[in-house]
């Protein structure tokens, strides 16, 4: 894939395991200028072309009147458990996460690329896979030049914060694996690593409209150097 060096990249939610990833993944490259990195605390990585830039996503706004970029990525998210209620988890994965695909909207971004959920409806019972759905629909309505939603299931990786479920998952998940197959494939679990790649090529892609990518597609996604269609 050819560099196009006079690109910014935008990333929310960079201290998260997949923005980490993807920031890491990003900067090792140079498909990018200027990567601006915004996060709640100082991200452990440096590089003469990362911008990390420490901001209240509830003032995100108004600290970042008057930013531009090409391409914006989404790893904005939280847990039930740690956002304590029903309430404060749709305030990080719905709401916070338009509003800043609505700010990356008016800073240029010719794409949005935004990790959601295997699973993700409007309809689903699942209250988590519910919001998920939600907020996907909310960003579609934006009507984006180029929208991208990546629906992992279990993130596989390693986490600032410890989550005894998801220690677990990650031990008993390779060998899980090969038994979710059909409908239930899309629920395997896959490391942050190919979820940050597969990010990367989405974004630099260039495929217009709105394509989500779940399973081996987003496995492909990762592999390859250009967009594969979904399967």
């Amino acid at each position: 894939m050819q560099a196009e060096t006079n690109r910014i990249a935008l990333v929310a939610g960079a201290s998260g395991m997949v923005g980490l990833a993807l920031v890491r993944h990003l900067a090792s490259r140079s498909d990018y200028a200027r990567i601006i990195a915004l996060s709640r605390r100082p991200l452990p990585i440096e590089s003469p072309r990362l911008a990390n830039r420490i901001i209240r996503f509830e003032n995100m706004e108004t600290e970042l009147r008057g930013l531009s970029c090409d391409d914006a990525y989404c790893c904005l998210g939280t847990t039930l458990r740690a956002a304590g209620s029903q309430q404060a988890f749709r305030a990080v994965d719905h709401d916070l996460v338009v509003r800043f695909a609505r700010l990356a909207q008016g800073a240029g971004a010719k794409a949005l690329v935004a990790v959601s959920s295997a699973g993700a409806a409007p309809d689903a019972r699942n209250f988590y896979l519910r919001v998920k759905g939600e907020t996907e629909s909310a960003l579609e309505a934006l009507r984006l030049r180029s929208l991208y939603l990546l629906q992992p299931g279990l993130l596989l990786g390693a986490r600032a914060q410890w989550r005894p479920a998801e220690a677990l998952g990650r031990v008993f998940m390779p060998l899980l694996n090969p038994l979710l197959l059909g409908r239930y494939e899309c629920w395997r679990g896959v490391d942050v690593e190919i979820v940050a790649a597969a990010m990367r090529t989405a974004a630099l892609s260039g495929r217009l409209g709105v394509h989500r990518y779940s399973g081996r597609a987003l496995q492909a996604l990762a592999r390859s150097g250009k967009a594969p269609v979904r399967a």
